[in-house]
């Protein structure tokens, strides 16, 4: 049977606007925390409020390097991101 989960290889990377790659790029040069909803693993829908620490490339797609409220390191990929808010 095959593997229902979505993987980043199953959809081709959609390039994101430059405007909110600029935001990204904002919020972690300023230290600022992001509200994030996005889809993740097996397509499930995450909200959480994050503190983004790089942007990086691999593999011809985008990703935010960020951390949650418990530390642990999130690799998102960015056309996987549904809606953000730049936090004070």
């Amino acid at each position: 049977m095959p593997d229902a989960r979505m993987t980043d290889k199953d959809k081709p990377y959609q390039a994101i606007p430059c405007s909110t790659h600029s935001d990204y790029e904002l919020a972690i040069m300023q230290h600022r925390q992001l509200q994030l909803v996005w889809r993740g693993q097996n397509n499930i829908e995450h909200i959480s409020r994050l503190r983004p620490l790089d942007l990086i490339t691999e593999k011809h797609a985008e990703y935010l390097l960020a951390q949650d409220h418990l530390g642990q390191s999130l690799k998102i990929r960015l056309d996987y991101i549904r809606q953000y808010r730049i936090l004070s």
